[in-house]
């Protein structure tokens, strides 16, 4: 289900996903800013969504880059391992 992404070319990596706050741990390879539109795809994941909200060591952000933990806002369940990718 990768729907045409190249693994080499996904932004990010979701490390955990916290169920009750509808929150991922995403550990980025690329920049992500508040605005951009992403795509989280894995084994049983095919999300799309808009970053509304976006925290680095508990502090709102409008960016992060690449090695950057940050915690992500997400609109639907994630799972570990799963793949982010920037949507054009």
């Amino acid at each position: 289900m990768s729907e045409g992404h190249d693994p080499g070319t996904a932004i990010g990596t979701v490390t955990h996903y916290f169920s009750h706050l509808h929150v991922a741990a995403v550990t980025l390879t690329d920049t992500l800013r508040v605005g951009d539109r992403i795509h989280v795809v894995g084994h049983t994941t095919n999300v799309e969504q808009t970053v509304e909200s976006m925290e680095v060591e508990h502090a709102k952000v409008d960016a992060a880059g690449p090695g950057d933990d940050v915690a992500l806002a997400v609109t639907d369940h994630v799972r570990d391992h799963d793949r982010i990718y920037r949507e054009a």
